[in-house]
């Protein structure tokens, strides 16, 4: 007899990065058996990647975090909760016993209460929401500021896309993608710098494989050779750290030879004289300086070309974190606004401005106040808080004494993970709420398994500032991240404050709290709309092109904040002739994601395709440099020093540098990084670090 199954097909959203694909799941008996797109698909054109077409096996994980769990070493530190809870407690294992969620959720309160009783709210910081939905990033910013009453509230855009807020609202008062994607088809010539995106963004790059394959209209700007760069017109390579040098060079070409749009720059913009004279006076503007970078010469005459193209034609520069995890990464994105001000590259169809997002909802969880300087809707906070950076020194210094994780795994995927490790040794409690027991809850004392995306409803934005409303696939017992801190509100004493019953409710206040964006987008119509989701701000009609008549300034106008480019690093080595030699010191190294994984792969690797295709975090080294340091090397820096990496040789890396992906926590790849970071915003400089080679055995390894 043929057992029948109950089968339907449910729409949602992907889980994964900022492109932010539409999916159809197929489910049969509360399981996904097959997710995929509809060919109508208005952001997959019925397209999807490996991870959002495969990777749905984490849902029903073995090692999914089901229930509370509490570290019974914070039980003997606490006598006083084991005396109250002790009898709601039972054995999970070695390190954990475990409970209900409210039993958890009155734990947690207990501790937090005590905590900022004792040392004052600001000693409790909050770090995370990017992961989970707009309504879940909403409540934990409100429970931080307003429950705790503590400013320090902070999420992943701080080792991503911070500089492109910081940047594009400096200049054009708004720091969110300009128009949609498929403006990629009515573009007429298109700029990629420090974006790996046929890996990290692959349905984005798929029409701008299209257009450049029709109309050879692409440049490409990396430290590598990227996959995108074989169908480039222009495969531009440049040194470690040039991404202002190379944008400052085009602006010079661009004003040198008078290609810019005056009626533009007089109507809609200020202070281009002055960014003008600057400009021409900067001898490092003048592509003529790279005649002088061995290795790099060639620069000398294609950055020009790029220049004029982008300039005379209807032209979209899109960028990744290449630009905005460096020291300069902010006044870098300002220089990306400058040429396209300059050209009259924006507020039109087929031109404008892309960073292009990481994490499936960090769009959406900085609109919902998830930065220590922002409320929702981009409002100044009163009270200025931490930003992770600075939470780990107070940390460390003892001024921050609680943490509370929202699917961050920032014992991984930050910079300098020794010196966070200690810092968090050094907190008085750690709650985290995650779907895996990943890194970071090494760290915690309490830890709460919460519902996917996949399980439940809420507001993803992406990329291109396109709400989509997610339902859920399967169903859940498991709490929303919302509803856990709703609990723990009510707990604290603040639970009129956080009068939610549905995740709706959580968005209708959003909407009062963040009208210049979310007004409009009421649950019915995100609902009516969910195929083509609607692009913020939404009033009656939402807006697919941001800065059609005015920047979203003061005074409606766009303006320059013009940064001269500072030799250092690898340039100022070739210019002092001391970077090409045979050593095993001073390689300049850069990380960024392989195609079958997502962030800190707790969700990919469950899926077995997907984990054999990158079981380990790979080391690309020039085939020039094979031969010098073998299959197997440490990498080591100033800050600490890796896990023992495999090396694979390539053509498509310079000399003297080198590429590690960062999805495998064992490879403690981010231990090489220190505090070095953007100036204005504190970005780490994951993408230009020096570091010595130590080659080993394949049976070593560094602890």
């Amino acid at each position: 007899m043929t057992k029948k199954y109950d089968s339907e097909e449910i729409e949602s959203v992907c889980t994964y990065c900022g492109v932010g694909c539409d999916i159809t799941a197929v489910v049969e008996n509360n399981k996904i058996v097959k997710i995929f797109a509809q060919k109508d698909g208005v952001v997959s054109e019925g397209k999807l990647c490996i991870k959002g077409k495969y990777g749905y096996d984490f849902v029903d994980a073995k090692d999914r975090i089901r229930e509370p769990r509490i570290r019974k070493t914070f039980l003997a530190k606490n006598p006083h909760i084991q005396d109250a809870f002790g009898a709601k407690l039972t054995e999970f294992d070695s390190e954990f016993m475990t409970c209900d969620l409210d039993v958890a959720t009155s734990i947690a309160s207990m501790k937090l209460s005590e905590i900022k009783k004792k040392y004052g709210g600001d000693s409790f910081c909050a770090i995370g929401g990017a992961r989970t939905s707009c309504e879940s990033a909403y409540a934990f910013q409100k429970f931080c500021r307003e429950t705790m009453e503590s400013p320090h509230v902070d999420n992943c855009a701080r080792v991503c896309h911070s500089p492109s807020l910081k940047g594009m609202k400096t200049t054009i008062g708004e720091g969110a993608a300009t128009n949609p994607y498929n403006d990629i088809y009515e573009t007429e010539f298109m700029v990629v710098i420090g974006s790996n995106t046929m890996e990290a963004h692959p349905i984005i790059a798929n029409r701008i494989v299209s257009v450049a394959k029709q109309h050879n209209n692409l440049a490409v700007i990396d430290v590598r050779e990227t996959k995108l760069a074989k169908l480039a017109k222009y495969n531009c390579v440049i040194p470690y750290e040039a991404n202002l040098l190379i944008l400052n060079m085009m602006a010079y070409v661009i004003i040198d030879e008078e290609l810019y749009d005056q009626g533009f720059i007089d109507n809609r913009t200020k202070d281009f004289d002055t960014f003008k004279e600057k400009i021409l006076n900067d001898p490092y503007s003048n592509p003529a300086f790279v005649k002088d970078i061995e290795g790099y010469e060639y620069l000398a005459k294609m950055i020009p070309n790029i220049a004029r193209e982008y300039a005379v034609k209807k032209s979209m520069i899109f960028w990744g974190l290449g630009i905005t995890e460096h020291l300069d990464g902010s006044y870098a994105v300002m220089a990306v606004t400058h040429l396209a001000l300059m050209t009259g590259n924006i507020g039109k169809m087929g031109a404008g401005l892309m960073p292009l997002r990481g994490q499936n909802n960090v769009q959406g969880a900085c609109d919902m106040g998830c930065l220590p300087y922002y409320l929702p809707d981009y409002q100044d906070a009163p009270t200025i808080g931490l930003m992770t950076p600075q939470l780990m020194d107070a940390m460390n210094e003892g001024r921050i004494k609680a943490l509370l994780n929202m699917g961050e795994d920032i014992t991984h995927i930050h910079p300098n993970i020794d010196k966070i490790d200690k810092a968090m040794d050094n907190l008085e409690f750690t709650m985290v709420q995650e779907l895996f027991m990943t890194d970071v809850t090494k760290k915690a004392d309490i830890i709460i398994g919460v519902k996917s995306a996949y399980e439940k409803t809420g507001v993803y934005v992406n990329a291109m500032r396109r709400l989509h409303l997610s339902q859920p696939l399967v169903k859940s017992d498991l709490p929303d991240d919302w509803e856990i801190l709703t609990q723990m509100a009510e707990k604290l004493g603040d639970g009129k404050n956080f009068n939610f019953k549905t995740s709706e409710d959580v968005w209708n206040e959003v909407r009062v709290v963040a009208p210049r964006r979310f007004s409009g987008a009421a649950y019915y119509r995100l609902e009516r709309h969910r195929k083509r989701g609607m692009q913020w701000p939404i009033y009656h009609e939402d807006t697919p092109i941001l800065h059609l008549l005015d920047f979203r300034t003061d005074d409606g106008l766009g303006k320059y904040v013009y940064k001269q480019y500072e030799p250092r690093g690898m340039i100022q080595e070739i210019l002092d002739k001391k970077f090409y030699n045979d050593s095993l010191e001073g390689f300049y190294l850069t990380t960024g994601r392989a195609l079958p994984h997502y962030n800190n792969a707790a969700q990919t690797k469950r899926t077995e395709t997907l984990y054999n295709k990158h079981s380990e975090d790979t080391l690309l080294a020039s085939v020039e440099d094979e031969g010098k340091f073998g299959d197997k090397v440490i990498l080591k820096s100033e800050y600490g020093e890796t896990e023992a990496l495999s090396v694979r040789y390539t053509d498509k890396v310079k000399p003297k540098t080198l590429f590690c992906t960062f999805h495998h926590a064992k490879s403690r790849i981010n231990a090489v990084f220190g505090d070095e970071s953007d100036e204005l915003i504190l970005t780490a400089r994951f993408k230009s670090v020096k570091v010595d080679i130590i080659p080993v055995g394949s049976e070593v390894a560094c602890s």
